[in-house]
Order: C-alpha cells, then sequence, then structure tokens
C-alpha cells in the first residue's frame, strides 16, 4: 500500500516536471489568491494590534473628557463644532470632582514642532510638548525607566524640570547620564528629572520624542488662548467605573453651564470603549479581505481544473498503458488527485510566504508591531486543500473512467 502511494507520488512530480511551466503558471495564480487573503489578514492584525496596544496601556479603568467623541464625521453630515475645553473648565473640574478611589489628570499639547537643545546639541523640530499635572504619566499608562515622575510639588511651584522620551535622550543625552542635566525649549531650561520607557510609533506620531513638564510652568511657554486641554480620570477599582464616569459627566455639564435639555458639548471615551470600536473597524476589514481573497481563490480553482484536464488529456496514451498492464481504477483516479493536490499545496506554500512578507513590509512602512497570522496561515492551508480536491476530482474521475483500448489509440 505504501508503496504504490510513493510510486503515485513518484509518478506526479515526475509528471509535474514534464510541464514545468504550465504548473509554474498554476501554482502563481494559486499563490496570488492565497497572498491576498494573508496579506491583508496580516496588516489587519498589525493594525489592530498597534491600536489595541496603545489604548490598553491606559487601563480597562480608565476616561476621557476630551472636545469631540471619538468618531469619524460622515460626508456631507453638517458638523457640530463644540467649544475647546478651556484651562477654567478642567481646573473647576478638578476642584469638584470627589469621586472615591480616581485621580484625574489634565494635560495639553503646547507644541508638536518644538526645536530642544543641550550644549551644542539640538534636535529637529519634530519634538512634542506637553504640559501635565502630576496624574498625568499613570493615568496614560506610562512608566519611567529613569529618575521619577513630575509631582505635586512640581506642578504647583511651576517647577523648571522635565521627563523625556526614550529617543529625545538617545538624541541629546546617548553617551551620559541624563538625570539633572538641562536642556533648553523655547528658551526656557529645563532640568531632566526622569526618562519614560520606549513606546514607539502610533500611524506616525512618535511617541517617544516629546517632553513633559509640570502645567503651570507650560502655560507659561505657550499662551495660545484657544489651547484645547484634555481630562483623564482613573479609578482604582473597575467596578466603581460606571459611576466614576457618571458622576463627571454631571460634573462637566455643570462646569459648562448646560441645562437638563442641552446635549452634551464635549465628548467622553473609555480605553475599553475604543478597543471594541477598532475591533468592529478590522472586522469588516477581514471580511473584505476574505471576499477579495474567495473571488481570486475560485480563479484559481478554474484554473486549476483547466490544467488537470488538458493533463488528462495529453496523457491518454500513458492512462492507457498503465491500465494495460494492470492498473486498477483507484490507482489511476489517485495519480492524478495526488497530482493536483501537491501543486495546490505549492501554491498556497508560496502564497503564504508572500502574504507574511506582504504583510511585514506594511507593518514596517507605517510602523505598526507585526505579529504572525497564525489563523490566516491555518485557513490558507485548508482552502488550498479544498481548492485541490474540488479541482482534481472530476479530472482524476474523467483518467479513471478511461477505456483502455481507446487510449491506447489516442493519438
Amino acid at each position: 500500500m505504501f508503496s504504490l502511494v510513493r510510486e503515485n507520488i513518484r509518478i506526479a512530480f515526475d509528471s509535474i516536471k514534464s510541464q514545468l511551466l504550465r504548473t509554474i503558471l498554476t501554482i502563481l495564480i494559486i499563490a496570488i489568491g492565497i497572498t491576498a487573503l494573508v496579506g491583508i489578514l496580516s496588516a489587519v492584525s498589525a493594525l489592530e494590534n498597534t491600536i489595541s496596544s496603545d489604548f490598553s496601556s491606559m487601563g480597562a479603568n480608565t476616561f476621557n473628557i476630551q472636545r469631540y467623541e471619538f468618531n469619524t464625521q460622515r460626508q456631507g453630515e453638517k458638523q457640530k463644532v463644540n467649544p475647546v475645553i478651556s484651562y477654567r473648565d478642567v481646573k473647576a473640574f478638578e476642584e469638584k470632582y470627589a469621586f472615591p478611589f480616581t485621580k484625574t489628570s489634565i494635560s495639553f499639547v503646547g507644541t508638536r514642532t518644538a526645536e530642544v537643545k543641550h550644549d551644542n546639541e539640538k534636535t529637529d523640530p519634530e519634538v512634542q510638548i506637553l504640559g501635565v499635572n502630576e496624574n498625568y504619566i499613570t493615568n496614560s499608562g506610562l512608566e519611567v525607566e529613569l529618575g521619577r515622575e513630575i509631582n505635586y510639588f512640581d506642578v504647583q511651584n511651576s517647577n523648571s524640570v522635565c521627563v523625556i522620551g526614550s529617543d529625545l535622550r538617545k538624541a541629546l543625552l546617548n553617551d551620559v547620564n541624563p538625570i539633572n542635566k538641562t536642556i533648553s525649549v523655547r528658551g526656557s531650561k529645563f532640568k531632566v528629572i526622569g526618562v519614560l520607557k520606549e513606546k514607539g510609533s502610533t500611524f506616525g506620531n512618535n511617541q517617544d520624542l516629546r517632553v513633559i513638564m509640570p502645567l503651570q510652568k507650560a502655560r507659561t511657554i505657550f499662551t495660545n488662548p484657544n489651547i484645547n486641554y484634555s481630562l483623564s480620570v482613573k479609578t482604582d477599582k473597575k467596578d466603581m467605573l460606571e459611576g466614576a464616569q457618571d458622576d463627571a459627566i454631571l460634573l462637566f455639564r455643570n462646569v459648562r453651564g448646560l441645562n437638563p435639555i442641552e446635549e452634551n458639548n464635549f465628548g467622553l471615551e473609555r480605553s475599553d470603549d475604543l478597543i471594541n470600536r477598532i475591533g468592529s473597524i478590522t472586522g469588516v476589514l477581514e471580511t473584505a479581505a476574505w471576499i477579495i481573497s474567495i473571488i481570486t481563490i475560485f480563479g484559481s480553482t478554474i484554473a486549476l481544473l483547466n490544467m488537470m484536464l488538458v493533463s488528462v488529456t495529453e496523457r491518454t496514451r500513458e492512462i492507457g498503458v498503465r491500465k494495460a498492464l494492470g492498473a486498477k481504477r483507484s490507482t489511476i483516479a489517485f495519480q492524478f488527485f495526488i497530482e493536483t493536490i501537491i501543486i495546490g499545496q505549492l501554491g498556497g506554500l508560496l502564497g503564504i510566504i508572500f502574504g507574511i512578507l506582504l504583510g511585514f513590509g506594511f507593518a514596517a512602512i507605517v510602523d505598526f508591531k507585526f505579529v504572525i497570522p497564525w489563523s490566516a496561515m491555518i485557513a490558507a492551508t485548508i482552502i488550498t486543500f479544498i481548492v485541490a480536491v474540488i479541482s482534481g476530482s472530476y479530472p482524476a474521475n474523467k483518467a479513471a473512467k478511461l477505456d483502455p483500448i481507446e487510449s491506447l489509440r489516442y493519438e
């Protein structure tokens, strides 16, 4: 039994070698469909993994009060313009919000295009400057690798201190201990008290190239009257999140002076809500990937079926000789079936390799976190096997039913 299987596999490979160009083209057609499936699913997985990890770092027990909700405005729909969240708003909220086991952070972005200097070294004008209170680093899921965080006294006393990102340290202070070194931002001197752990980039936004300074000190440097502030509230106990959120909405409505029938003129988002929304978006992309791939794989099935039918026709005399020598129908059918399986799996393997390279290249270009798409690879292997079974069944059955006498007469 095993010797017969080995013999059929050897014959299948000999047949593939004898019609190499046609086989290569068929394998490439199959590979294109699998590449589309694995490549798109790899890219979607990289997107989902990157964004989810960024938002989940805030923790499931954190919510933000911001100017707008986290959603996309539909084209043609009139956009509701909310007023900026002012310093007066955030200070009033911070002073009055007293929900148990919560910490409130305040922050604003002074600029995203600052030039930072240290001695004779300076960066390109691409450093982000943030003004924050003492709870910002904890609430944002950031960690200090060296030194310490900004504390309450730094904020209240408007101290000229700062915490810097890891890339900024590499650019200016790579060869020395950065703690207690002095950097310059817009002509103001700041003592470095901490360095953040590396976070990487999201959508081209480098989270490691930034300076975090006390809120009051930042306000003396960035005096734009329309600065938009952000609030983040973190609860120590997850089961108290809903109550903390409802209390925050009610208080901020009072801060904004809204009457009971007016809609909120601000947005509130929880980190786990964002992750769920991202999951729904990537789910749509995965569905699109499957639709595109199924259409392409359907073409691959037809191409493989056509190739095997042509192969049966061209080898009619060979089939007659084998039958005349005593080969059974099942043996002939198995030979052609094995040949189809081999071609299908070679196409699947090539498609998986191309798909992974495509997904890896996409992740590298947009700076996402690449993950190996095991589910897509398993699906691709199963699909190519099914394609081979469908495409090989009819030609194998046709070859098995050929009359040996008529086959020997075939020219």
